[in-house]
C-alpha cells in the first residue's frame, strides 16, 4: 500500500486502547498523528511514546460529545497541517447496565459520545476533507450491537449499532467527494479496559476466539490502515470486522472441536 507520509490523520480516544494501536500502526506507516483524547495527560503520553518510535505526533484534549469543541479541535489541526486526510472516530464510553437498570443519565452518556461523539467528528472532518477532494473516515464499532448481542451491554450495543447506520447512510452523500466512509468491527481485544476481570478470564475469552488468542489493539490498527489507504477508494459505506473469527463458530461444540484438533 502506498505510504501514509505526508497525510494527517486525527484518532479520536486515542490514548490508550484500540485507539492507542491505530495511533501507533498509522504513525507508523509515515502518517501525523494527532492524539485527540478526553484525558489530556494520557494522551501527552501516548504522544510521547509515539514520538519515541519516530512518529510525528501531538495530542489535543478533547470531548468529542462537545460539537463546538470537536469543531474548533478539528479547525486547528487543519489551519496548523494544511489539510485532513484520515479521520479516525474511535472514542466510546461502555459502562454496563442490564436492561432494567439503565437510566436517563446513562443513556444519554453513552449515545453522547458513542453516536453523538462519532457524528460531531465526521461532520467537522468533512468540511475540510470536501474541498480538497479527498478524505478517508473510520469508525470504531463492534461486533456486539451490529452483529452479536451480550448481557449487559445493550446500551452500547444500541449505540454501536447506531453509528453503523450513519456511516452507510454518510458514506453515500460524500461518495461524489472523493470521501470514503467505512466502520471497523473489533471483536474481543486485549486492551487496558479489558484487564479488569483478571487473567483467568481473559483466557476463556481467547478460548472463544478460534485463532485462540486475544486480539492486540494494533491488528485493530491494521484493519483500520487498509480502509485509510489510497487504495481503498473502492470501498465505503461497509463494515471490516476484525474478531480473530470470533463470529464463525455456530455452537461452542465447534470451538471443542478445534481445542481437540490441537491435541
Amino acid at each position: 500500500m502506498e505510504s501514509l507520509n505526508g497525510r494527517t490523520a486525527i484518532v479520536t480516544g486515542g490514548a490508550s486502547g484500540i485507539g492507542r494501536g491505530i495511533a501507533r500502526v498509522l504513525g507508523r506507516e509515515g502518517a501525523a498523528v494527532i492524539v485527540a483524547d478526553v484525558d489530556g495527560a494520557s494522551g501527552e503520553r501516548t504522544t510521547r511514546e509515539l514520538r519515541g518510535d519516530g512518529v510525528q505526533a501531538e495530542a489535543i484534549e478533547l470531548d468529542v460529545a462537545d460539537r463546538a469543541a470537536v469543531d474548533r479541535a478539528i479547525d486547528g489541526v487543519a489551519a496548523e497541517h494544511g489539510r485532513i486526510d484520515v479521520m479516525c472516530a474511535n472514542a466510546g464510553v461502555f459502562p454496563p447496565a442490564r436492561v432494567e437498570e439503565i437510566d436517563d443519565a446513562g443513556w444519554d452518556a453513552v449515545l453522547g459520545v458513542n453516536v453523538r461523539g462519532a457524528v460531531n467528528c465526521v461532520q467537522a472532518a468533512v468540511r475540510h476533507m470536501r474541498p480538497a477532494g479527498y478524505g478517508r473516515v473510520v469508525l470504531t464499532s463492534s461486533i456486539t450491537g451490529p452483529m452479536t448481542g451480550y448481557p449487559g451491554w445493550s446500551q452500547y450495543a444500541a449505540s454501536k449499532a447506531a453509528m453503523i447506520g450513519f456511516m452507510r447512510t454518510a458514506a453515500i452523500e460524500v461518495a461524489r467527494d472523493g470521501i470514503t466512509i467505512n466502520a471497523v468491527l473489533p471483536g474481543n481485544i486485549r486492551t487496558g479496559a479489558a484487564h479488569g476481570p483478571g487473567e483467568e478470564y481473559l483466557q476463556q475469552m481467547a478460548a472463544a476466539v478460534p485463532v485462540g488468542y486475544l486480539g492486540a489493539p494494533e491488528d485493530v490498527g491494521w484493519a483500520v490502515r487498509f480502509l485509510v489507504s489510497p487504495e481503498a477508494r473502492y470501498v465505503t459505506g461497509h463494515t471490516l470486522v476484525a474478531d480473530g473469527g470470533q463470529l464463525l463458530p455456530e455452537s461452542s461444540d465447534v470451538l471443542r472441536e478445534i481445542a481437540a484438533l490441537d491435541r
